[in-house]
Formats: C-alpha cells, structure tokens, sequence
C-alpha cells in the first residue's frame, strides 16, 4: 500500500515542481522579478539571470546589432537610453536641492537689494540735512547733547557720502 501512495505521489510532486517558478531576470528598476513564463522582448539578455531547464539562450545572429544596453535588435538600431545608469529619483532630489538653493539664494539678493535702497534713501536724506547749513547734535556718551562743529560736520558728510556711493547704484 505504501508503495502504491508512493508511485502516486511521485509524478504529483515531479509536476509541481516544474510548476514553480523557473525564470529569473532583473527588470528596468533592477528589482528581481520570478516567473514561469520568459521574460517580455524589451528585458536584455544579460538581465536574464534563470532560465528554465532545456532552454537555451538565443544563438548570436551574424546580422544583428548589439545596442549599449547588450539588447540584439535584428537589421535595425535600437535607440540608446537616454537616462541609462541615472537614478530618477536622486536626479529629481539633486534637482529640486539646487532649485531650493537658487530660490534661497535669490531671496537673500533681494533681501541686500532692499537694504542697500533703504540705506541710500537714509543717507540722500542724511546728506540733504547735512547740506541744509542747520545746526546739528548728537547725544554724546555720557548721554549729553553737543552740536557739531565744522570738522564733525565734514567728517559726518564724509561718511555719509562713502554710503551714497556704495549702495546708490
């Protein structure tokens, strides 16, 4: 009886294991991808990593092409990959990286401009006070008002024409 159950089981087990899958290839994203059945026409050969027992790889055609990929395409040149070897999703990353470093960097030379108007109109009313011929004063360290002399006012006119000429352009 065992012997029986045995010639039974045999060709049973002998038939799911021709079952399982028996081709192995990696896929455009490089995942590895297992099947009974071969791999479509748009996988190279050298991404065919398994193949069934009794199949053979495809003979070299004397008039087929090889394309940079290693794919034969028969009388007609395959197009080269644009993007071969080029992770999208790094290249989207790097991309977005250097369109955020542009944008900060954009928005700190506005943010110069801007200081640098607001420093010419400062120092262009400065200058008009200065020019003006009123008497000026400052608070001095101890917190006193003094007025400014002639060489105080020279000096001070001095300074602030060195910022019209920086930041008034």
């Amino acid at each position: 009886m065992h012997f029986s159950k045995f010639l039974v089981a045999l060709p049973l087990a002998l038939a799911a294991s021709m079952a399982t899958a028996q081709w192995q290839w990696l896929d455009k994203d490089g995942r590895k991808i297992f099947s009974d059945r071969a791999p479509g026409p748009e996988v190279p050969e050298k991404n065919i990593l398994k193949r069934p027992a009794g199949t053979k790889a495809p003979a070299s055609d004397s008039n087929a092409q090889t394309t940079p990929e290693g794919t034969k395409v028969d009388g007609a040149v395959a197009p080269a990959a644009k993007d071969a070897g080029v992770d999208k999703a790094l290249d989207a990353k790097k991309k977005q990286a250097e369109a955020a470093e542009a944008a900060q960097k954009k928005a700190e030379a506005e943010k110069v401009a801007k200081a640098k108007a607001d420093n010419c109109k400062l120092a262009r009313q400065a200058k008009t006070t200065f020019e003006s011929g009123i008497r000026l004063a400052r608070a001095n360290s101890a917190g006193e008002r003094e007025f400014l002399d002639d060489a105080a006012r020279a000096s001070e006119m001095q300074r602030i024409q060195g910022v019209i000429d920086a930041d008034c352009k």
